[in-house]
């Protein structure tokens, strides 16, 4: 085993994935309850007795809102830069044990790899995630990276560079532009934060980025953290046709609002 990875929920409502390594078991955000967090990850096959740690791209509930609720698991580190950390820590009822980076950082816990990267969003310091693990030329335990980029208003060069060398890339398809500004229930100014530079991508501006990336080594691509409002399964398939037809060996799995994806392994 090189590398498991499952998508324990996508969308407004939370957001968190599961890796799995022969060293480690990771979550990657921890937006739900802990107690339902416990119900996700037993639909793998998976507890929170068993996570080892959470890696938190920013601040934001649907982010990190289990955190308080793993006062019960004081086993689990809490990775996150200095910012992300302090606001976090601020609603605890208790001291997380905090595991703080700088963002930018490359760093190892067990057998993965770590490295963050900064992305424009309105947290106090946002990042995205590479996670690799193996070694290049290994037979056995052969080199696997995965990328994982949400909560992002544009994607600059820092980040294409990013998700380039890996297998499995997570991105957000967070809204269709249409969709938005009809959207009758959201103010002008929440519209206006959605599709800004320090907003989230729309279908167009996901689809750009993977059609200027279009990397030969992907094998997998989730199109995740959808608007359950402004956004459609429909309007999805029509923005990424074209990079979908482009990349015809790598498979695509669409994350609905509130959905999860069964374990991918990448060996």
């Amino acid at each position: 085993m090189a590398m498991r990875f499952s998508i324990l929920g996508s969308g407004s409502s939370g957001n968190a994935a599961l890796l799995v390594t022969e060293g480690a078991r990771v979550l990657v955000d921890a937006g739900f309850s802990a107690k339902k967090l416990g119900a996700l990850l037993a639909s793998v096959g998976e507890s929170l007795d068993r996570i080892d740690a959470v890696f938190l791209t920013h601040e934001h509930g649907d982010h990190a809102a289990g955190i308080d609720g793993l006062k019960k698991f004081p086993h689990i580190r809490v990775f996150a830069n200095a910012p992300t950390q302090r606001a976090v820590q601020t609603g605890l009822s208790w001291r997380a044990d905090w595991q703080v980076f700088e963002t930018g950082a490359r760093f190892r816990f067990r057998d993965l790899e770590v490295e963050s990267f900064a992305v424009p969003h309105d947290a106090q310091e946002p990042v995205g995630f590479r996670f690799t693990t193996g070694h290049d030329g290994d037979l056995f335990a052969p080199r696997r990276s995965l990328a994982w980029l949400t909560d992002l208003g544009h994607a600059p060069q820092n980040v294409r560079e990013c998700i380039r060398e890996c297998e499995v890339v997570v991105v957000e398809a967070n809204h269709c532009p249409e969709l938005l500004k009809a959207d009758p229930k959201r103010p002008w100014s929440l519209k206006q934060r959605i599709g800004g530079r320090h907003g989230h991508l729309s279908n167009a501006a996901a689809s750009e980025l993977l059609a200027d990336v279009a990397s030969p080594r992907w094998r997998r691509i989730y199109l995740t953290h959808l608007s359950r409002d402004c956004n459609s399964p429909a309007a999805v398939e029509h923005a990424f046709a074209g990079i979908r037809a482009t990349l015809a060996a790598c498979e695509f799995a669409v994350v609905g609002p509130g959905e999860g994806t069964p374990f991918y392994e990448l060996a």
